[in-house]
């Protein structure tokens, strides 16, 4: 009676054990597919993917949102046989995300251009727990990063980028449409004007008038969306590629 009592509870604790183990390598199972799906999907991006390099080429660095993203291509393309576009492999969020990465995304290279922007992402509304796109009207929700935070921030990484960069642009921030989630017209143009402040205090940086050139094609832009129809990201790519090529002369 002794021993076959000892072998139940013996039966369930190994089971028990099982069970976890089962359930451990269901979880790193989860947690490799999340991880190659994030992946994928990062190379299915063709703008994450790196330039057919030419040695004798200038390199450019691109850093921007999914803004710059959708018009990465475009960019290199009007630039092909004329200078090497990179981009970070990634959406460079706002400028505190910046400050975490730019380090990663200038590498140990020096650049020819970098051509750089933040702010959708800063200006945007958020919730105290986290909630992305909050309405603006809630005050319980706030900008992802303060007006003078921004600021400082700017500056901080226009001189961090001025370290690796031998031409250095800013681009300015694209408006905000009416009715567009979580963020407020107006908004684009009040941390435009404390980039420039900000670069103006820094110096030796040029400054793309993006804004301007946005508002000109501003029937290209997705209605109450921040972002562009695939004509008007390949518009503000040409852009970009025209301010770069006038900026490349002055690379030694």
């Amino acid at each position: 009676g002794g021993a076959g009592s000892q072998a139940i509870p013996n039966c369930f604790e190994e089971h028990s054990m099982s069970m976890t183990r089962v359930c451990v390598a269901f979880l790193l199972l989860t947690l490799m597919a999340s991880m190659a799906t994030a992946q994928n999907q990062q190379r299915a991006n063709p703008a994450f993917t790196d330039p057919e390099v030419d040695a004798n080429l200038p390199n450019v660095l691109l850093i921007g949102d999914s803004i710059s993203i959708g018009y990465h291509l475009a960019a290199r393309e009007a630039l092909a046989g004329k200078a090497n576009v990179y981009r970070p492999k990634t959406n460079c969020g706002p400028t505190t995300r910046g400050l975490e990465q730019i380090d990663q995304w200038l590498g140990d290279r020096t650049w020819d251009v970098v051509h750089w922007n933040f702010g959708l992402h800063d200006l945007k509304y958020m919730r105290p727990g986290g909630e992305n796109l909050a309405d603006p009207a809630d005050p319980s929700s706030h900008p992802q990063v303060a007006l003078d935070d921004y600021k400082a921030n700017v500056a901080e990484l226009a001189e961090r980028i001025k370290k690796q960069g031998k031409v250095v642009i800013w681009r300015e921030t694209t408006p905000v449409p009416k009715g567009a989630a979580g963020r407020v017209p107006g908004d684009a143009s009040r941390y435009n004007a404390a980039a420039a402040e900000a670069i103006a205090e820094v110096g030796g940086i040029q400054t793309d008038p993006f804004f301007a050139f946005a508002e000109t094609v501003a029937e290209m832009q997705q209605p109450a969306n921040v972002h562009y129809t695939a004509e008007g990201s390949r518009a503000l790519g040409e852009h970009v590629a025209a301010v770069i090529l006038e900026a490349l002369p002055a690379t030694p």
